[in-house]
């Protein structure tokens, strides 16, 4: 990995944080957000001159502190008067502390940011797209391909969830116990396509973001601490340490993807399939059945199976038949669809995917074209693969997905 490549890591993995410990202090959102985009532009340029602070939350908190601070002066008087008493709290941004008299870059807020962007003011997918905005640190491009819609649809929905957030007078703190469940379901929900942007990059060179899976990983510990008996949380962090632990294996050493029946099994995390193995079964024996346990559930039949023909997928076929009742999507679909294909043959699986043809989300989206020239692929309807394989690879904004697919579309060539 380049010097610039870890500096864009550190950058990330700071901002929530330093953006949390801003509107504790201030309040104001929007203009809390600006300041810390500033402060990370700053460093961008002063840190591979100068070098990066022992503590490099607190530097850019100091920063970005005294940026809003000086929009504070020079603002409106009606933006001046939201952020008056924190700047009579600290005129001097370089001495503030937090409470107990701790440095200010010791204190990690990123919790309190992901409830407040889950805030009850907001419409469920606003408050998705604010949080992963805000929190996992996501373009507007990368959100709008995790909703599937268009980029120009994304920016202004971003744009109206913050401006909402203002006017509700929302609070930087925890919610209370009856406010809880509420934000609960979007946060769950955030968190797994903060999750699946980084194990599946949605655009780029590159198949992963650690980065990002890592922080969602992190960010789901924290709530299942919080609240430890809660039988979906627990099966959301399941589900990310099963799904992660294949992380090594999905990749060639030249970045090239590497699909799940092709992977080298033995470079899977042996503990993080154990860890995740345990948490899905406490959750299953003591909880209701929810969407993120039976994913997880699914995981641990791939994770636990030695060779991809041990697979017991009847099994997994049953879990997807479930998952289509109680949660369906069309995402659900697709993989409900390959298990089919699997237990019962390709042209079943195929016929599952017909009703896709007519939902609009999917309509552009690469991966249906890719599962349909898969199962078209098993049924020996090479022609018809090759097409689909190819209208996949020119679909997606992933390089790697994208050559992937154009591989698999260069196999089937009529001329070879």
């Amino acid at each position: 990995m380049s010097a610039s490549d870890r500096l864009g890591d550190l950058l990330r993995e700071h901002a929530p944080q330093v953006l949390g410990a801003l509107l504790r202090r201030y309040g104001g959102f929007e203009e809390c957000e600006e300041a810390v985009q500033e402060a990370l532009i700053a460093a961008a340029a002063q840190w591979p001159v100068e070098g990066v602070p022992d503590s490099p939350r607190a530097w850019l908190i100091t920063v970005a502190s005294r940026r809003l601070i000086d929009q504070v002066r020079s603002e409106q008087a009606r933006r001046r008067r939201e952020v008056t008493a924190a700047v009579r709290e600290a005129p001097d941004a370089e001495a503030m502390t937090a409470p107990g008299g701790t440095n200010p870059g010791d204190h990690d807020d990123t919790l309190m940011l992901l409830f407040l962007c889950c805030h009850p003011a907001l419409t469920p997918a606003s408050q998705v797209a604010l949080t992963l905005r805000a929190v996992g640190g996501l373009t507007t491009a990368e959100i709008a391909q995790a909703f599937l819609v268009p980029e120009a649809t994304m920016a202004p929905r971003i744009s109206r969830a913050k401006q909402r957030i203002k006017a509700a007078g929302a609070t930087f703190a925890m919610p209370e116990a009856g406010e809880w469940a509420q934000r609960l379901g979007a946060v769950l929900h955030v968190l797994y396509l903060i999750f699946n942007e980084g194990y599946a990059a949605s655009s780029g060179p590159d198949l992963q973001r650690g980065e990002l899976t890592a922080e969602a990983i992190r960010l789901t510990r924290m709530v299942h601490r919080s609240r430890p008996d809660d039988g979906e949380i627990a099966g959301l962090l399941a589900l990310m340490l099963l799904t992660d632990a294949r992380r090594a294996a999905r990749a060639a050493p030249d970045g090239t993807f590497v699909p799940l029946a092709e992977q080298d099994r033995s470079r899977w995390d042996v503990a993080a399939i154990a860890e995740g193995t345990a948490l899905v079964a406490g959750a299953m024996a003591t909880s209701s059945l929810g969407p993120y346990q039976l994913q997880a559930a699914i995981a641990v039949l791939h994770d636990e199976a030695p060779r991809v023909e041990d697979t017991d997928w009847e099994q997994i076929r049953i879990l997807y038949q479930i998952l289509s009742r109680i949660a369906p999507n069309p995402m659900v679909t697709l993989n409900h669809a390959v298990a089919v294909a699997m237990t019962q043959g390709p042209e079943a699986g195929l016929a599952l995917l017909e009703p896709l043809d007519d939902d609009s989300r999917m309509a552009r989206h690469h991966r249906l074209y890719a599962v349909r020239g898969h199962l078209q692929e098993m049924a020996g309807d090479r022609s018809a693969a090759y097409d689909n394989y190819r209208r996949a690879a020119r679909l997606t904004l992933s390089v790697p997905e994208q050559r992937y697919l154009q591989r698999s579309a260069d196999r089937l060539s009529p001329g070879e």
